[in-house]
């Protein structure tokens, strides 16, 4: 099948704060998917959520990459380089899934460790558990599963309600509201680059429309299957939140490391919030790697 689609001229992307790497792309279903791919050594893919893009993942890259390791930053359809379809039907919990199962089929990853955040958690988590033959290890950073087993948060149901009424979405303000550090001009810059105009925004949009709210709900039960994988997941997993995210609190993550039995003890990261990798990127690529060089 093919898709209306936008596709985000590329001197939006031009000289943005510290992100130098180059693009790679291959195309799925007619669309061009962007992703980075940077390194040698055992795969690390980094799963981004809403509504950013791997731009988020700039500060992490290099120290992973250092350490030995070959990192792989997609851009789901809607978001960053990857083409933008205009039709709000085409994003789907499955259909976004999909989209990155068939990347890692091409670039055939195999002992790959998933690093979720976000929007990342509900895609990056079912692809590794779905798919044990090419993960080997979890990173789980402020996300949640959505099954409809428990009521969503009021921080999360007050993002919702704004995104209803809020079809152009200011993505610098959006962003700006969750900062815990001073960000500067050309950061917020960097999250605008991918959506010159409302047009382009149709996948940021939808992301927190789509998140299931109660169990009958389109993507629910998938989710309630992720969760029900991640609690046999006996390999190495690490847990790292911030302290300061309204929507996803340590709490959260307390209760990741509960459910997954090689889960190790949650890390908390302080002085950040939501975007704990925007915040505090340093420390949180220092955790990553020390988690991975003792999980070979």
């Amino acid at each position: 099948m093919t898709w209306d689609a936008l596709r985000t001229p590329e001197e939006r992307f031009t000289a943005l704060d510290g992100y130098p790497y180059a693009p790679h792309y291959t195309e799925i279903e007619g669309l061009r998917i962007h992703f980075l791919d940077e390194g040698e050594g055992p795969p690390v893919v980094l799963f981004h959520g809403e509504p950013t893009w791997s731009y988020l993942y700039r500060k992490l890259i290099g120290p992973i990459v250092e350490a030995g390791y070959r990192v792989i930053a997609p851009d789901y359809p809607g978001f960053g380089k990857s083409d933008k379809p205009t039709d709000p039907d085409f994003y789907s919990y499955d259909r976004h899934v999909d989209f990155m199962d068939r990347l890692i089929e091409v670039l055939d990853l195999t002992q790959a460790t998933a690093v979720v955040h976000d929007w990342g958690g509900p895609i990056g988590l079912r692809l590794a558990t779905e798919h044990p033959d090419r993960f080997a290890r979890i990173v789980i950073l402020n996300t949640a599963l959505f099954s409809g087993r428990a009521p969503v948060s009021e921080g999360f149901m007050a993002w919702r309600s704004f995104v209803e009424r809020t079809p152009d979405l200011p993505v610098g303000f959006i962003m700006s509201r969750t900062a815990v550090t001073d960000w500067p001009e050309s950061v917020f810059a960097g999250y605008e680059a991918p959506f010159p105009d409302q047009e382009y925004k149709i996948g940021a949009h939808q992301f927190p429309l789509i998140v299931p709210l109660d169990s009958e709900t389109k993507g629910a039960a998938e989710m309630a299957a992720v969760k029900d994988a991640l609690a046999l997941w006996d390999r190495p997993a690490a847990v790292i939140f911030s302290t300061e995210d309204p929507v996803f609190p340590p709490r959260v993550g307390e209760r990741f490391a509960d459910r997954i039995p090689g889960a190790e003890d949650v890390v908390l990261v302080d002085g950040a919030g939501h975007f704990l990798q925007e915040d505090q990127g340093e420390a949180v690529a220092g955790h990553i790697v020390d988690f991975l060089q003792r999980n070979p």
